[in-house]
This record gives C-alpha cells, sequence and structure tokens, in this order.
C-alpha cells in the first residue's frame, strides 16, 4: 500500500516513476489487514495521539475518495466487567469522536443489550457497551486502484518482477530487474530509490542495496479467521481480552464474519507466513468468551495471515509496538537519496506518501503541490452514500443483471462498472459464468486493466469470490486464464 502510495502521488506530481514488486499486488501484508479504515482506539493507551488524529482525519478523506470500497461501518464495544471500567472507555471514545475533527460519520452512544437487537448475539452476561464509528476497505482493491491511477498519471507498474541489485553511482542509482517469470532482466536508472518492501524492507536493505546500516525492523504477524456468520445483525464487535489485546468480529462478505487479528512476533520468511493452531485457539476462544454461540475451530471456512514490518521502538509486547510511520533517509553529500519505509497502516497510506515526497522534495527537480487530499481513486467518483443509487443506475442499463451482481459490481468498481459492461446488451455478453456471478466480461477486466495474471489474484485479492467457488471452479478459472494470457499479446497494463 505504501509504495503504490508513494507512486501515486508521485506521477501526479509529474515525476518519471517505476514501481517494481515481486508478486503480485498487495500480495503480502496489504491484503491481510483486519480491513479497516479507522483512527486505533487502542492506540489511545499508549498515548499515541498524533497518528490517531491523523488517522483520524484520513479516515473521511478516504472515504470521501473511494466510497465504493471504503464505506461506514458501526462498531459495538460491550463492557466487561474486570477490565478496561465503563469512564476509561467512554473517555477514550470521547477523544476518539473530537480528535480527528468528524463531519461524516455519526458520534459514539451508550448501548443497553437488553434493548438493543445487537445484544442477540452476545452472552447475557454482557449489559452494556458502546457503539461508534468507523470504516470498513477493501485493502488488496484499495492497493490496486492506487497502481491503477499511478499508471494513469504516467508511472509504470511492474508486478511480479524483483530488484535483483541497486548500485548506488554518481549521479543516481543504477538497478537490476529481473522477471520472475521468464527471468529476463532489465537494466534502469533512477535519481532516488524508495524501499517500500514491507516485511522485506531489511531483506531489500541488506541483500539488494548492501547496505551495512543496522535496520531496526520489528516483524509484527497477525492472523484472521473466516467463520458462518455469527450475528444477524450489520454492526461489527471490537471484543477486550485479559492479555490487553484486542480483537474484532467483522460482518464479511454478506454471510460471514472475519474474526481477528493476532498480535505476535515473527521471525520467520515472510513468505511462509500462516495462521498456527495456538492462534486458531486464541482467536475462538477470545470470541467465544463474549459471543451467545462459540465459535469452534471447524467452523472456520477460511484463514489469512500476514506480516507487518514496524519501526522497533523497543516495546516489550508486540501488541505494543508503535503503528506510527518512520521514513529513513539515507542521504548526504555526492550520496543517490535511499529512503526507507518501516511501519505504517493502511489508514495513513496518503499521508505517508505526502511525507516521502517532502523527504525527497531536495533531491528531485521538482516535486509540485501535494494534491491527493482531494483526488477520488478510480471508479470513486460519486458520493458517499451513492453506492445504492448507482446500483440501480447501472440495473437500469443492464436490466439482465441480478440485483446482487449490480451490487457487487458497484462495490468493486464504482462508476468503472459502466467500463467494465461497456457494449454488453444481454447476459451472453458476459461470457462464461466461472462460479457465483463471476463472468469472463469482469475477469477479461482485471487482466487488461488490473494486472491479474492467476486465479489467485481475482478469487483473493481483486475479490473475495474464492469464498464462494468450488474447487474445480477454481482450477476451471485458473486453466481459462493460463489460456487468455498466451492468447494475448503480453505488454503492460494501459
Amino acid at each position: 500500500m505504501n509504495g503504490c502510495g508513494i507512486a501515486r502521488d508521485a506521477a501526479g506530481r509529474g515525476l518519471s516513476v517505476l514501481l517494481c514488486e515481486q508478486n503480485d499486488l498487495a500480495s503480502g501484508t496489504s491484503s491481510a489487514s483486519t480491513k479497516l479504515v479507522h483512527g486505533g482506539l487502542r492506540y489511545l493507551e499508549h498515548y499515541e495521539f498524533r497518528l490517531v488524529r491523523e488517522s483520524l482525519m484520513e479516515r473521511e478523506v478516504l472515504l470521501r475518495s473511494a466510497p465504493h470500497i471504503i464505506w461506514p461501518l458501526r462498531f459495538v464495544l460491550p463492557h466487561h466487567k474486570g477490565l478496561r471500567p465503563r469512564w476509561m472507555l467512554r473517555l477514550g471514545l470521547f477523544l476518539y469522536d473530537h480528535l480527528g475533527g468528524r463531519r461524516l460519520l455519526p458520534p459514539t452512544r451508550s448501548v443497553d443489550f437488553r434493548r438493543d437487537p445487537v445484544g442477540g448475539a452476545l452472552q447475557p452476561t454482557y449489559r452494556y457497551g458502546f457503539e461508534y464509528s468507523d470504516c470498513w476497505v477493501d485493502d488488496a482493491r484499495l492497493v490496486v486502484l492506487a497502481a491503477r491511477d499511478a499508471a494513469e498519471r504516467g508511472a509504470t507498474i511492474l508486478p511480479r518482477t524483483r530488484c535483483l541489485s541497486a548500485t548506488r553511482e554518481a549521479d543516481g542509482w543504477r538497478l537490476v530487474l529481473a522477471d520472475v517469470r521468464t527471468g529476463a532482466e532489465t537494466t534502469v536508472e533512477a535519481k532516488v530509490l524508495v524501499n517500500a518492501g514491507g516485511p522485506w524492507v531489511g531483506s531489500v536493505l541488506r541483500g539488494v542495496v548492501r547496505s551495512n546500516a543496522p535496520s531496526r525492523t520489528r516483524l509484527v504477524k497477525g492472523s484472521h479467521i473466516i467463520v458462518p456468520r455469527v450475528s444477524s445483525d450489520d454492526r461489527a464487535f471490537i471484543f477486550q481480552n485479559s492479555d490487553g489485546r484486542i480483537i474484532f468480529a467483522i460482518p464479511y462478505e454478506g454471510d460471514f464474519t472475519l474474526i481477528g487479528t493476532t498480535d505476535e512476533d515473527f521471525r520467520d520468511d515472510p513468505a511462509t507466513v500462516a495462521i498456527s493452531e495456538p492462534e486458531i485457539a486464541y482467536l475462538c476462544r477470545s470470541a467465544s468468551e463474549y459471543l451467545a454461540r462459540p465459535v469452534k475451530p471447524e467452523d472456520i471456512v477460511w484463514t489469512y495471515s500476514g506480516v507487518r514490518s514496524l519501526y522497533d521502538d523497543g516495546a516489550s509486547a508486540a501488541q505494543e509496538a508503535t503503528r506510527d510511520y518512520v521514513l529513513d533517509l539515507d542521504a548526504g553529500e555526492g550520496k543517490a537519496p535511499l529512503l526507507s519505509v518501516f511501519g505504517g497502516k493502511i489508514t495513513t497510506f496518503r499521508r505517508l506518501a505526502e511525507s516521502a515526497l517532502e523527504r525527497l522534495g531536495p533531491y528531485l527537480p521538482s516535486t509540485g503541490r501535494p494534491w491527493t487530499a482531494e483526488a477520488r481513486l478510480p471508479g470513486g467518483d460519486f458520493a458517499p452514500d451513492g453506492a445504492a443509487a448507482l446500483a440501480a443506475e447501472i440495473r437500469e442499463a443492464h436490466p439482465y443483471l441480478a440485483p446482487h451482481h449490480a451490487a457487487r459490481l458497484v462495490r468493486a468498481y464504482g462508476t468503472r462498472a459502466r467500463r467494465l459492461l461497456e457494449g454488453c446488451r444481454s447476459a451472453a455478453d458476459l461470457g462464461r459464468t466461472f462460479g457465483a456471478d463471476l463472468t469472463e466480461r469482469e475477469v477479461d477486466y482485471l487482466m487488461q486493466h488490473e494486472w491479474a495474471r492467476t486465479g489467485a489474484d481475482v478469487l483473493w485479492r481483486r475479490s473475495k469470490l474464492g469464498l464462494r467457488l468450488t474447487g474445480p471452479q477454481r482450477e476451471a478459472l485458473d486453466a481459462w486464464m493460463g489460456e487468455r494470457a498466451q492468447t494475448t499479446a503480453e505488454g503492460p497494463v494501459r
């Protein structure tokens, strides 16, 4: 997310930009988040007021910029006797309501679970709580849309391209890139280099740049489970745990609930990250302490895990390590600049990008003025509450679409759903259906405009339709995409 955000901002200022990613876009940490654009309520306990304020302000900026993939969500926080007292929760939520200049989202309110339907999903011992606002985000689509915007502003985006080496020269950097599919190597030159490698940021410094400087990186693993929906209510829950951590239980893709995250230190290869049995037990136990119907390991339909690269601030526990970002600039007399990105969160990617361009300004001919605060991401040019109206418009133009199909296309593509459906007059024009309502027309669009190359790219990052397709259907999609890629001239996504 951070790399695509910086590429987008820089390209919009007229700079020549190349971004390379060793795998698919958002295939690492940025598709493994808890899917929230939020201030970070629990960060208040660690006195990270600057980060919370910036995040709360960005929450509404991002909601306006991408209302198709970001939308408001209400969170219910039950009061747990023996943990944080009610006055502390009330004070924290008061600060949360007022630190960031909230305008679009409703304020906090108290909830009596004996009278409010949301209490039906909870054990009867929980009688009172609070309800507050944050936002949901399709994290992987946010990454792809930032890359799409960067490309349309002139950036070159190269997924599945590994940077083998970066050599400092008198007037800049000489980099050797390799296509991971063919092995073909390319040499490029750049005035500045940004290392936004996420959990690989230290590996890039050591193995690509060959820097001897110590990397103050702390890798923290977070895992999530997906289970059948635990509540008929559209609100999410935030549960406190006795170990100081919190977990969320969030309505997910209509029929499911997302539960997570864990926070634990990680010292292995980020490419091998996967949920462990103790993490599954922890999430099931923590959710079951609150929910009327216990969550069991056999309920799980999918899991995912990711590794955050946090700045090592010396915190004793993983959940206490700062989520704020640190930009480390290695430059000086006669040295080509290297900017390394540590930490950060989905919510602050736009501000992080502005800060990165500000730090790099002295080493570039011109960085122009910040511009992204008022800009829409591709497909986001409609009102934050306008998704239903846009879906109705799409259905009027394409009456053969089922209501849920039109709604899903709007949630994924916004106004660009019109472009995806351009020229279609009937369901037959959409081509083969692979399962659920995923059609050849949509997959073609993702291959042509969003860098998708495999079934996993489509089913788990460009969408979450992998939850609804059978194993044979997934295999059929992979085979079709492989054949399609061979019959289509391979070239840069336009």
